[in-house]
């Protein structure tokens, strides 16, 4: 019989590739988790096999209501679980901060809870990858690489949360046995990364420019950051080899591991780059003061080398090509009419 993945946040942009991946690299049945009314439009490529239920099966659920988690588990029992979905946009979280921790802390205790239970009366015993976040670490000094034992600084409520999240799968891990890992991936982009985050709406912008959609000026937020980029495909390897390892029993329950590009930018690097793939030369850039955040992790610089110790995995989409991927994606979408909102 054929292994079970239940992938959490199914119709993001990492959970989504993450699908793709698992039906493309392994036999697994996958279990979809999202909400009935959640945005198709980063798994319509895989409707006709969720139709089928062609090993891709869509489970209703939502992280906030336990009874539905305790259905989802009871009636599964996923072998993998990798817990991707989270109120995701740090800017956004300053409006509602609320929400951001109920759903990114509570959320998480609903799911591992259920599986805490589960393994007290039926000995269920899975592989539970926990995401976290890079955002923990805040704003991190200068010229300073982040390892797993750098303190951390919530510059956010969605840091907040995630500090909360990320202790939750260490807790439930060295308390309970249950095999967790938690992951701190750093900022990653391509296809599908959505319009809130820097990159991404600066290709979105460029590719309505060029459709005749917008005028000629980028607006942005903060331009101080420096930080490293990867490509989400690159993270998402990491996570099935590092599942694979906790499965051979290779990874003490509730390590974590950074993940991170190893090729660094300033945030006008960025734009310049995206731009130099454009055949309009008429563009500016322009400050949108509604898009300043109160406090910004500015400088994000880590260290792989704990992952790197467990999975033979490095970084392997070169940035500048994740970054023509994104803008192709951006005006690909535009060209079937879909178009973005402007923030």
């Amino acid at each position: 019989m054929a292994l079970k993945a239940l992938i959490t946040g199914f119709t993001g942009q990492v959970g989504s590739q993450m699908a793709d991946f698992l039906l493309a690299n392994t036999d697994y049945e996958i279990i979809a988790l999202m909400r009935w009314q959640e945005s198709m439009d980063n798994i319509y490529h895989l409707t006709d096999r969720i139709n089928k239920k062609d090993r891709l099966q869509i489970f209703y659920a939502d992280l906030n209501d336990y009874s539905s988690l305790q259905k989802l588990f009871e009636t599964h029992m996923p072998d993998f679980i990798f817990h991707l979905a989270a109120q995701s946009f740090p800017k956004t979280s300053f409006d509602i901060p609320i929400e951001t921790l109920q759903t990114n802390i509570i959320g998480t205790a609903n799911i591992l809870e259920n599986i805490r239970a589960l393994k007290q009366s039926k000995n269920y015993d899975p592989i539970v990858h926990v995401c976290s976040s890079s955002e923990v670490y805040g704003r991190a000094k200068a010229d300073i690489k982040l390892d797993e034992n750098t303190p951390f600084h919530g510059a956010s409520p969605y840091s907040i949360s995630k500090i909360g999240t990320d202790y939750l799968g260490r807790f439930y891990g060295e308390a309970y046995g249950i095999k967790t890992f938690v992951t701190r991936m750093g900022t990653h982009s391509g296809p599908r990364r959505s319009d809130v985050f820097f990159e991404s709406t600066v290709a979105k912008q460029i590719a309505l420019i060029e459709a005749g959609y917008q005028e000629p000026i980028i607006k942005i937020g903060n331009l101080e950051s420096i930080r490293t980029f990867q490509d989400c495909r690159d993270a998402i390897r990491a996570y099935y080899l590092l599942a694979l390892e906790s499965k051979k029993g290779n990874i003490p329950c509730g390590e974590a591991f950074n993940i991170a590009g190893e090729e660094a930018f300033k945030l006008p690097e960025v734009i310049d780059i995206l731009l130099s793939f454009s055949t309009r030369k008429d563009i500016s850039v322009q400050t949108d003061k509604e898009r300043l955040r109160p406090i910004d992790a500015d400088y994000q610089m880590f260290d792989n080398t704990k992952i790197k110790s467990f999975i033979n995995w490095k970084p392997e989409i070169p940035a500048k090509q994740m970054f023509k991927d994104l803008l192709d994606h951006w005006r690909n979408e535009i060209k079937k009419g879909r178009l973005p909102l402007n923030r």
